[in-house]
């Protein structure tokens, strides 16, 4: 049982190198940093007044098909 871990062991400690492969170290900056930074912080605040457009449309489609029924329900005529 010792010499099956141990054999496993030695197989996984010899071929880590061979799983890592070739790494790329990140070597832009702090510039590029804050760049990226800036443009999404850009994109996020166009999705503020985006999402507020949408929940405008929802609150409306949804507010103008109970208007319509109150108001069919006012303009019928009175048999009195």
């Amino acid at each position: 049982m010792i010499t099956a871990i141990s054999t496993i062991i030695l197989v996984l400690a010899s071929i880590s190198p061979a799983i890592a492969g070739d790494t790329v170290v990140y070597k832009s900056g702090i510039l590029v940093s804050v760049f990226v930074g800036i443009c999404a912080l850009i994109v996020v605040a166009q999705l503020v007044p985006a999402l507020m457009l949408v929940a405008g449309f929802i609150k409306s489609s949804v507010g103008l098909s109970s208007k319509k029924v109150a108001v069919a329900t006012e303009s019928t005529p009175n048999a009195n």
